[in-house]
């Protein structure tokens, strides 16, 4: 279903811990995601709306594509060794602020990103019998609003519409037990955020985006023959999950010296908690197939810190980027499944801007996940994993123009 691929693991596509993404420009593509206290142009709509109003009297509309490259993972133990699918995707986003709006110089802005998202794929056993494909894809439309409080202080708020859609598949081979679901929602989370600025260079920030539940529905086709149980079981009706893409707090402050040198920390905390089990529900017959497939699956995630430090030069006609950022893993060791084998990550990436003129500038920027190697020692349950997963990387390139009238 269409989270059903958030379903399992909820699982990340590439860029952090879980499944979020929170790469969704040029700017925070190439500061891995250090950019909150100094958010500015367009895509401040969706990072941190309260910064808005520290934008020039000017519509900025920014339009990005990002191409995301997943390596295989390899698994191996004394039995196994073997590599999932290489995964590569295309993601466009889209940002727009307004200029001054009224007498207090309240700002509108509006973003499209894609929030969440997985795509893991294992054409060999054991990672077959539980995730021949996970595939989930999110598309959020982000409205929001900044007022000035005072000189010094600025508020930002907007609402998260999110439109979740995905695929499950396994299937154990010879003995013929196997699932095929697809499904979709449409839910809805807001978030706030918090901008002070006691003096021009310095800029403290929190954000924060509420969880949205991903209710998923959709259609579900179950097959049921496991060794030395006589008989063929099936299904095909309606199933529904529901997983949680969780709630994050930023806290974070940035710095511009005199040079044109901005540095920002950020402190993140997701609240990947709210994922403790995963339990698909088939409204149709219940038999051997859907009691199998319809026990709720333990999941137990940990909340999870991220520290993230960027660092932008600013010239007459160009701005330079970097950034670096240390990422945990939600997933614990009891629970980690073939569709989301994750573990702690260091992320690095770099990036660029070019002014054209006044009304025009262009970007590019890339960016590397790096999750270490991670081994895995499991007991119980029918597929239980044992083993080391390694070479797990994501490569991010987002390149983009931004237009301000």
């Amino acid at each position: 279903m269409r989270s059903l691929v958030l379903l399992s693991a909820a699982a990340a596509t590439v860029m952090a811990g879980g499944y979020a993404i929170p790469e969704s420009s040029i700017n925070a593509t190439a500061l891995s995601a250090a950019y909150i206290a100094n958010a500015h142009g367009a895509d401040a709509a969706y990072y941190n709306p309260a910064a808005m109003i520290y934008n020039d009297d000017a519509g900025l509309l920014e339009v990005d594509a990002t191409y995301i490259g997943l390596s295989p993972i390899n698994y191996k133990n004394a039995s196994t060794d073997t590599n999932s699918n290489n995964e590569s995707f295309l993601v466009p986003t889209f940002h727009y602020t307004s200029p001054k709006l009224g007498e207090r110089g309240a700002r509108f802005g509006f973003s499209i990103v894609a929030p969440a998202g997985l795509s893991k794929r294992w054409d060999a056993q054991p990672a077959r019998s539980s995730a021949e494909e996970f595939t989930l894809q999110t598309i959020e439309i982000n409205p929001s609003i900044a007022i000035p409080i005072s000189n010094t202080v600025s508020f930002g708020a907007g609402f998260r519409i999110v439109d979740t859609h995905g695929v499950v598949k396994s299937n154990t081979g010879a003995t013929q037990v196997s699932r095929d679901m697809n499904g979709d929602s449409v839910d809805i989370g807001y978030n706030l955020a918090l901008n002070y600025r006691p003096i021009s260079n310095l800029s403290l920030a929190a954000t924060y985006r509420s969880r949205v539940n991903l209710t998923v529905e959709g259609s579900a086709s179950l097959n049921y023959l496991p060794t030395g149980i006589p008989g063929h079981v099936s299904y095909a009706g309606s199933a529904s999950v529901m997983v949680p893409l969780p709630a994050a707090l930023n806290l974070a402050a940035a710095y511009t010296f005199d040079t044109g040198t901005t540095i920002e920390a950020v402190y993140e905390r997701t609240y990947w908690s709210a994922y403790n089990n995963l339990d698909f529900n088939y409204d149709g017959t219940v038999n051997t197939a859907t009691v199998a497939f319809g026990t709720p699956v333990p999941k137990n995630w940990v909340n999870t810190n991220t520290y993230r430090l960027g660092l932008t030069q600013t010239y007459d006609h160009w701005i330079a980027m970097a950034g670096l950022a240390y990422d945990e893993t939600p997933v614990p060791e009891s629970t980690l499944g073939y569709e989301l084998p994750d573990s702690n990550a260091w992320i690095m990436s770099l990036g660029g801007r070019y002014k054209i003129d006044q009304s025009w500038n262009i970007g590019l920027a890339g960016l590397i996940d790096m999750k270490q190697n991670r081994e895995v020692h499991q007991s119980g349950g029918s597929n239980p994993v044992n083993g080391e997963f390694s070479n797990a990387r994501a490569y991010l390139v987002t390149a983009g123009i931004e237009y301000r009238f």
